[in-house]
Formats: C-alpha cells, structure tokens, sequence
C-alpha cells in the first residue's frame, strides 16, 4: 500500500569496498608510537616558554637602562 505513494523507485546509498594495497600493522603502530611520544616531548618541553621570558627579561632591562 505504501508503494503506492511514493514517486518512483527510492534512492539506495552507494556501497563502497576499498581494500588497501598494503597494511603493514606493525609499520602503522611504530608511527602511531612515535606521533604520540613527539606529542608528550613536545607538550613537556617549556624551551620555547624560557626564551621567550628570557628576551622580554633582557628587552625591559635595556628599557630600563636607557
């Protein structure tokens, strides 16, 4: 009855199968290491924070003395 109603045939979704050429697990899983250990180094690191202190230190300095 329901078909009755309904203009057409009804619009299916494509299907889609993708079938890798080449997954190397391990290859994958060192890489996935390695971004997250870069992450925590770089989220640790406060390099960037001491130098930055250190030149707007060395900036108010000159300021003052001048």
């Amino acid at each position: 009855m329901m078909g009755l109603f309904t203009p057409g045939k009804r619009a299916r979704h494509r299907k889609f199968s993708y079938e890798p050429r080449y997954y190397n697990p391990e290859k994958e899983e060192r890489l996935k290491r390695r971004m997250r250990i870069q992450s925590k180094v770089r989220r640790r690191s406060p390099a960037g924070l001491i130098y930055f202190l250190l030149l707007l230190g060395l900036a108010v300095w000159m300021y003052l003395t001048l």
